[in-house]
């Protein structure tokens, strides 16, 4: 996998070179120097957004009342109360 950065500039002048470079890798496409957007190809995006499973559907598995799971208790000093005065 390739990552292009590009500017707004060459962007908006050569979306074509854009579009080609997003087949090998994202593209990030930057304003004023820094990081504002990323193009990537619509595979990729449906493969980055669809494999991220949500906490309801990661615990309405089938088989996962057989894990034994014991979270760890935080410690009493995490938190202290509110100062409302």
């Amino acid at each position: 996998m390739t990552i292009t950065t590009l500017s707004s500039r060459e962007f908006n002048q050569d979306t074509s070179k854009a579009k080609k470079a997003a087949q090998s890798g994202p593209v990030i496409i930057t304003d004023r120097g820094r990081p504002a957007h990323v193009l990537l190809t619509i595979e990729e995006y449906q493969r980055v957004t669809h494999s991220q499973a949500s906490i309801v559907d990661l615990l309405a598995m089938s088989g996962v009342e057989e894990i034994d799971f014991e979270p760890p208790r935080l410690k009493a000093d995490l938190y202290r109360p509110a100062d409302l005065s």
